[in-house]
């Protein structure tokens, strides 16, 4: 039985994966690198699982992904335990990043959220506060994103299970961590083509 439970991960993995979205990838990364190149900043929040893949994605920009080159302009919006409990205190679990992206953000920034349900009322919150300011915004999700957002980017992970969301979610931000070092360091050529 367990061999078979694990199959069957493996293979619901698989399909999965082989419905990620190569052109809205690419669009997205494009959005990436632009905020970079001009001199922005990428935020990136999430709770949870997901707030452990913010961490994550900002520490592959700061740090790097595949090859050697300057360090890239990223925050990961979960790791200050101070401001998160002030926040969450004083005015509300909900305003945890939104209270950040007003302090933080400036219209050349770019929003990352990250949600498996794609209803995470602190993340949504975070995205409007991010379009009052101007910014640019980016949201992973389930297979169902809220309709009333009007966002830049929305890369959906289309399987109800949220395992496969989460595994969709680092195979996305693999891949734009990639793409994003492909368009500006290894052919910035590119970066203006569609």
């Amino acid at each position: 039985m367990p061999i078979a439970l694990a199959q069957k991960a493996i293979d619901d993995s698989a399909r999965a994966m082989a419905s990620a979205p190569a052109e809205a990838l690419a669009g997205a990364a494009r959005t990436l690198a632009h905020t970079l190149a001009d001199g922005g900043t990428i935020y990136i929040c999430g709770n949870g699982g997901s707030a452990s893949q913010a961490q994550h994605f900002a520490a592959e920009f700061v740090g790097r992904f595949l090859m050697e080159r300057p360090a890239l302009a990223s925050v990961a919006l979960t790791t200050d335990s101070s401001i998160l409990t002030a926040i969450g205190n004083d005015y509300g679990f909900e305003l945890v990043f939104a209270r950040q992206v007003r302090a933080l953000m400036k219209p050349v920034d770019l929003l990352w959220g990250l949600s498996t349900s794609g209803r995470s009322p602190n993340v949504l919150k975070a995205f409007q506060a991010a379009k009052e300011i101007g910014a640019k915004t980016l949201f992973m999700c389930g297979a169902k994103a809220p309709e009333e957002l009007d966002l830049d980017s929305i890369l959906t992970a289309p399987t109800p299970d949220t395992p496969r969301v989460q595994e969709m979610h680092l195979l996305y931000g693999h891949t734009l961590c990639h793409l994003v070092e492909h368009l500006l360091f290894a052919a910035p050529g590119e970066l203006d083509k569609s």
